[in-house]
């Protein structure tokens, strides 16, 4: 399924089914061929590291796509449409550690735990969901046609997520619980790990 980057400036390229398939290291919930966007700045970093980035969680907005737009990559109906879920601290360095210990309880609270706030844009019988969004960013609702290129949110830290950035995936049903993953891919073919993109 080809797609529009949805978003624009500069994004770094992370957990790209180009470089393994699935790409985040489980088939759960339709994410065998999801890719991940974070957000950069000038010098290609989400956030200043300083020493104490080591020690404690940072609050996503220290980071510099917190708030950044996120489009629709396709044209096509709002099938579903989730906000008000808490964007919590980032974790880099040792916290990321602890917060990793957390991740089962993630998994067993389902699809709302791991995507938080969301948007899915239902497309010629495929399904594109956009997680990780910014609580109360997100404008549209189900039911709604969205164009390609369109704003639907902001990138956020909502979720199962270490830092504020966009997770894509495609599925061919609306149920994360019992859709298949569909691969994906954008103009220029699919970017690997480490590209920084500028759209």
């Amino acid at each position: 399924m080809e797609l529009q980057y949805p978003f624009t400036g500069s994004w770094l390229v992370q957990n790209s089914p180009a470089d393994r398939v699935p790409s985040h290291g489980t088939r759960l919930l339709g994410t065998s061929y999801a890719i991940d966007f974070t957000p950069v700045d000038g010098n290609g970093r989400s956030a200043r590291f300083t020493p104490a980035s080591l020690f404690r969680p940072e609050p996503p907005e220290h980071f510099a796509g917190f708030g950044r737009a996120v489009r629709a990559p396709l044209s096509g109906l709002v099938c579903a449409a989730h906000d008000g879920e808490t964007d919590h601290a980032a974790f880099r360095g040792f916290p990321s550690i602890g917060y990793a210990a957390t991740q089962g309880r993630r998994v067993r609270s389902g699809w709302l735990g791991l995507a938080g706030n969301y948007v899915m844009i239902e497309s010629a019988g495929m399904f594109v969901a956009l997680c990780h969004l910014k609580r109360q960013s997100v404008s549209v609702r189900p039911g709604q046609r969205v164009e390609s290129g369109e704003v639907v949110g902001a990138c956020g830290n909502s979720g199962n997520s270490t830092e504020p950035h966009l997770h894509v995936q495609a599925m061919d049903g609306p149920d994360p619980e019992q859709a298949s993953a569909v691969p994906i891919t954008f103009p220029g073919g699919l970017p690997r790990n480490g590209i920084v993109l500028s759209v």
